[in-house]
């Protein structure tokens, strides 16, 4: 059994295209997309609609969240995430925000080498981001409450995987705003066979250049264009 986690595809759909085409040629079992599909990019609703064709499995992301849902008046937050949130707020359709609207906030799958749980940034809130750095106690504590052989976070926006005693973590990184110096779709696939998983961390290459060139023509924060192109914040 072989699952493809991919996360933080933040509205960029030419990275989300190429991930899609790297999935098409390493054949998985299931597609899970571990939250944010918007924010950032310049192209929210062709992502909303494109994973909803596919028909992926996908989790409630923090970005996703606060366009979909009412989090308050946050008309003091004046920074470059809060602005491309509240103009990817007026470029979907009630029908996209629905969809995110009705996304769980995780979820869990049950494979040969045991059950297989995700959620973007803690089980219950995806604003809420795990450590996967914290102490090996804190994380053996976790794995044993949930009962689960690997766990799938997002919101890092850089790929990782750690194994403490029998559970595998795993952060997927970013499809569409990775942050680990070098562009690209960021893309993990875990084979759910044998004694225990086997995660393989990839960098899908995409025209990231149309996808900064995007950002500029919707008159978005120029900074999102840099860490596209480079894969780092400032």
């Amino acid at each position: 059994m072989r699952l493809a986690f991919i996360s933080d595809i933040h509205g960029n759909i030419h990275a989300l295209t190429a991930a899609k085409r790297f999935l098409s040629e390493n054949i998985v079992n299931q597609v899970i997309v571990v939250g944010d599909l918007v924010g950032y990019g310049a192209s929210p609703g062709p992502v909303i609609d494109f994973v909803k064709r596919e028909g992926w499995t996908v989790g409630l992301g923090s970005s996703d969240m606060r366009v979909a849902m009412d989090m308050g008046d946050r008309a003091d937050r004046k920074g470059v995430a809060d602005q491309v949130l509240n103009w990817t707020k007026k470029m979907l359709t009630p029908e996209q925000v629905d969809f995110l609207r009705r996304l769980p906030p995780g979820g869990r799958i049950m494979t040969p080498v045991g059950r297989v749980r995700f959620f973007h940034g803690s089980p219950h809130d995806p604003e809420q981001r795990l450590d996967l750095m914290a102490a090996e106690r804190d994380l053996e504590s976790l794995a044993e409450s949930l009962g689960s052989r690997v766990i799938v976070v997002g919101g890092t926006h850089v790929p990782f995987t750690r194994v403490i005693g029998e559970t595998t973590f795993v952060d997927p990184g970013s499809v569409g705003l990775t942050l680990n110096h070098e562009p690209g779709a960021d893309v993990v696939i875990v084979d759910c066979v044998g004694r225990k998983p086997k995660v393989s961390l990839h960098k899908v290459t995409y025209d990231f250049a149309s996808s900064a060139f995007d950002i500029m023509a919707w008159n978005l924060p120029p900074v999102i264009a840099d860490v596209i192109r480079t894969g780092r914040m400032g």
